[in-house]
């Protein structure tokens, strides 16, 4: 008998993705379709761009994923329907949750809502050998920086997070202010590397015990610094600018894993793709004698994959959601209605 199947859906921002992952964790398919180049234009994700671009394209990605996998939308060979429910943009998390809802009372299966933080906590079950317990995930994107204590599926602590713009937010806005276009991590990433990162000594913020993390301030020092110094090479701004981001991430990483007893790092989200902090989590991560966990370049964006995951997670331990389930924008980690 063949594992059983599940069919994935995450639209909570600016990606389209459809995936199929069995109860084992594996993934048989995974189809993103990115709206990069749709925002490129407005500097940033535009939502009401987002979400006509979901209503567009949902069907042909599911189509797609459900066909590499070996199932057809009338023959889709799935037991269940997982999708992202919050948090996010609304219109987009609406698309996704319509469609799925429609999916699974056509094809008589299990409907299930998926807290999308808690899919880029599964995204370390997904690798050939799943990643220990307990563990701390560094979750870095556009919308959230968290450091969360990872004690089994389903137990978490938030030990940390911004207490303004999250890591990935900071690099757009710099980006944008240095004309470096968007999406701006990878602009600055790449420009990075051919500029001096002791160029300029940014400010860290909050580096006291707490694990709370601040870069509005570092973003405004940017600024300060380029009217101040016209002449400064851009290359050594976007070099010194990723230093102080990666620097106030990796110390506090290593410190929230001493104090959760951690078996690994794992980092997860948007600005996981970042190559310098890959290479100082690496590093931290080694200097404890503890785990490394660094997702491919394919997981390190918005996907179903890990939605599918975290799908089979919550299926098992609570059951079906509702379908009259809502979108919640502002979903909490902790925070997901169940039928009883």
């Amino acid at each position: 008998m063949s594992t059983p199947r599940l069919l994935a859906i995450e639209t909570s921002c600016d990606e389209t993705a459809a995936a199929v992952v069995d109860s084992s964790l594996h993934v048989h398919s995974s189809v993103i379709s990115s709206q990069i180049d749709l925002h490129a234009a407005f500097g940033g994700v535009v939502p009401e761009v987002a979400g006509r671009a979901h209503v567009e394209l949902l069907e042909s990605v599911v189509a797609e994923a459900l066909e590499v996998a070996g199932g057809t939308m009338t023959d889709p060979g799935i037991e269940a329907v997982a999708v992202t429910c919050g948090p996010g943009l609304v219109g987009s998390l609406l698309v996704g949750l319509s469609g799925a809802k429609a999916m699974a009372m056509a094809w008589g299966v299990p409907f299930i809502g998926v807290n999308h933080l808690e899919g880029h906590l599964f995204t370390a079950q997904l690798d050939t050998v799943p990643v220990g317990f307990p563990h701390l995930t560094l979750l870095v994107s556009g919308g959230h920086t968290m450091f969360i204590a990872v004690e089994a599926p389903g137990r978490y602590r938030l030990l940390g997070e911004t207490i303004d713009d999250a890591a990935g937010e900071a690099y757009d806005k710099v980006a944008r202010y240095l004309g470096l276009g968007y999406p701006g991590g990878p602009a600055i990433d790449a420009l990075a590397a051919t500029g001096d990162p002791k160029a300029v000594a940014f400010p860290r913020a909050l580096r006291g015990d707490n694990l709370d993390v601040s870069f509005s301030g570092l973003k405004t020092s940017v600024i300060r610094y380029v009217e101040k110094h016209p002449e400064v090479s851009v290359a050594d701004l976007a070099a010194s600018f990723q230093e102080a981001v990666v620097d106030v991430l990796a110390t506090k990483a290593a410190r929230a894993a001493e104090e959760i007893g951690a078996v690994a790092i794992v980092l997860g989200g948007g600005v996981a793709a970042n190559s310098a902090l890959r290479a100082r989590l690496a590093a931290v991560a080694d200097e404890a004698g503890i785990e490394c966990r660094l997702p491919s370049m394919a997981m390190c964006t918005d996907n179903a994959a890990m939605i599918g995951a975290a799908g089979w997670h919550r299926l098992h331990a609570d059951g079906p959601s509702r379908l009259d389930l809502p979108a919640n924008p502002s979903l909490p980690l902790d925070l997901l209605e169940r039928t009883s």
